[in-house]
């Protein structure tokens, strides 16, 4: 096992034992196909040479050679070619450069015709004009940079003709695989995406549901039988007091199920029009929103609403119900939603975040978020065609919880994995193609 299938099975091990066994199968077929290959490897056909014409199949080259501008060097007698994909500050182009004897010939002298067969049956097919000190494709090489290549060449009056694979991010799932590791695909098609916009805020206490206790009259506190956070039913005891006139003692009762948030007064002392302490109801909650100018204008009262947890542990969906017509001194206007609390989760001075769904897009080309891998940094996800899947580097537009558009990077009709898509993405890293030009 080499360092990067020691790396590899290190990093799946993490994701636990199911994640492991999955590699390790991938890891098994991997080895009993490069067996295969090595079988295959042994036949070497018979060039056919004459005159007019020299051809070379490079499956009978082991060790590929590089030539001296890091591209494939393909060779053939005192002729040789060498192929190179030119990405820096332009868009990705193919520069191909010619010798004789390892030195460089007049261009004009070769007559170049390449062919790139992608997975999917697309084909293109490249001339070539001379620049500089070498020739030129006729046009942009798309991502990625996967094919099998066919090679034509015209020089001093002999043709001389290469076929080789160049294949990057390709990975082979079994029928077997596919089921057993709980993989799925989906079809790149249509898809409509709920514009968002995330606010964050704080839980407050309706006022609505703030209730103050006070004495009905001048009266000295003989006790106070609750404290700040008790939860209190409608017709419990809080306080009992002592009239100061008659000197009869009575108490106070709570008028409503809810929470003790303030407490003002203390055994002992005098109390006569000030309140004793308030009772909140905290059945349901208002969470209060800080909304920037940019979201101020998507903004409408009835807009769904998803309240988090600022963990994302809990969440609870509502709808606007109010927008506030000025602004703060620190130009922020102020949003609010009321939501169950019921379960007691939401506290007061709790601060939260919230999404708020301000409107729809038809977006033409989306693909499943599950599906979305990571590949040279690029975003990505793996086309299946048949047993093989390969990347696809894509242009992403906008984006909710289930579906990202698609810009660009991927056919309408694509059937591409979701589900355990890391899988291939394992198998592709594994197998050591790279972008390599």
């Amino acid at each position: 096992m080499n360092l990067k299938s020691i790396l590899l099975a290190i990093s799946f091990a993490t994701a636990g034992a199911t994640g492991y066994a999955l590699y390790s199968q991938l890891q098994h077929h991997d080895n009993s196909t490069d067996n295969q290959n090595d079988v295959h490897g042994e036949h070497s056909g018979q060039s056919e040479h004459n005159d007019d014409v020299h051809r070379q199949d490079n499956e009978t080259e082991m060790v590929e050679k590089k030539g001296k501008h890091g591209g494939k060097l393909l060779s053939d007698g005192k002729f040789s070619i060498e192929v190179t994909i030119h990405e820096a500050g332009v868009p990705p182009e193919m520069r191909v450069y010619a010798y004789e004897n390892g030195q460089p010939i007049d261009l004009t002298q070769v007559e170049l015709f390449i062919t790139l067969d992608r997975l999917g049956g697309k084909q293109e097919v490249l001339n070539f004009k001379p620049e500089k000190d070498y020739l030129l494709g006729s046009q942009v090489i798309a991502e990625p940079h996967s094919y099998d290549v066919k090679v034509s060449a015209q020089y001093a009056g002999k043709l001389y003709e290469w076929e080789y694979e160049s294949h990057e991010g390709r990975a082979y799932i079994s029928d077997r695989l596919f089921a057993e590791s709980g993989m799925q695909t989906e079809v790149v098609g249509s898809q409509t995406i709920k514009q968002k916009r995330e606010l964050f805020g704080i839980i407050v206490v309706p006022q609505d549901q703030k209730t103050r206790v006070f004495s009905p009259y001048p009266s000295k506190v003989k006790k106070v039988h609750v404290k700040i956070g008790d939860e209190v039913q409608k017709g419990q005891i809080l306080a009992t007091l002592q009239n100061i006139k008659t000197l009869q003692t009575y108490t106070i009762k709570s008028s409503t199920n809810g929470l003790i948030s303030n407490l003002w007064s203390n055994t002992g002392e005098i109390v006569q029009n000030d309140p004793l302490m308030q009772v909140s109801n905290l059945d349901k909650v208002w969470v209060e929103l800080s909304a920037f100018p940019k979201d101020i204008a998507r903004l409408n009262v009835g807009q769904n609403v998803v309240v988090k947890s600022l963990d994302e542990a809990h969440q609870v969906s509502s709808t606007l119900d109010y927008l506030s017509p000025t602004m703060t001194d620190g130009h922020i206007a102020r949003a609010r939603t009321v939501i169950d609390n019921s379960s007691g989760y939401w506290k007061p001075g709790m601060h939260i975040k919230a999404q708020v769904t301000v409107g729809e897009k038809k977006a033409p080309l989306a693909i499943n978020q599950k599906g979305l891998q990571s590949f040279r940094s690029m975003p990505v996800v793996f086309a299946k065609y048949g047993n093989d899947y390969e990347v696809r580097m894509l242009e992403l537009g906008e984006e909710d919880e289930h579906y990202i558009e698609v810009l660009g990077g991927i056919e309408p009709g694509t059937e591409y994995a979701t589900e355990n898509s890391f899988l291939v993405k394992a198998d592709a890293l594994k197998s050591g193609a790279s972008h390599d030009h």
